[in-house]
């Protein structure tokens, strides 16, 4: 199932995570990097306030540079692998999709031709790398993990909008 695009305004949030160039597919990477992330997150006594994302820094199919992360309640600095950072603050066109993760790249598509037809702009810059998102996220409200059924996995895909 498949909401409906829409435009919403996110607060700035921040967020810890960790930093991986990436080619799709990239299935082997996410566990093991998941995992170390939350060891951080873990080791430094920090809260996650928020389910875990895929921030989609840089984008020039089939290569991309992904910070595997989570919220947290307040700025932490970057310390080894564990980078901080803040998502910012604007408007997002988002849509939320409950279904097997193997389905994303469609939903991507699905909301990226959305925002064409209505005229938005990404807060991207086109790079010689590919395009640099201000923030382009995959949110994870559960995993599967915690929910079995794929047909039950919840994905937001939002991405911010030009101001």
């Amino acid at each position: 199932m498949l909401t409906l695009p829409t435009i919403v305004e996110r607060a700035a949030q921040p967020y810890v995570a960790i930093r991986k160039r990436v080619t799709i597919p990239f299935d082997a990477v996410i566990g093991p990097t998941m995992d170390a992330m939350f060891a951080a997150v873990k080791a430094k006594a920090l809260q996650p306030v928020g389910p875990a994302f895929f921030k989609y820094n840089i984008v020039n199919m089939p290569d991309l540079e992904i910070e595997f992360g989570v919220p947290v309640g307040t700025q932490v600095a970057s310390d080894g692998q564990l980078i901080g950072g803040t998502l910012p603050a604007g408007r997002y066109a988002q849509t939320t999709y409950w279904g097997h993760y193997d389905n994303l790249m469609d939903v991507n598509a699905i909301l990226i031709g959305w925002a064409k037809e209505k005229g938005l702009a990404w807060d991207a810059i086109a790079g010689n790398d590919g395009d640099h998102f201000a923030a382009r996220l995959e949110i994870y409200p559960n995993s599967p993990d915690e929910e079995p059924d794929p047909d039950k996995w919840e994905t937001t895909v939002a991405i911010k909008i030009r101001d």
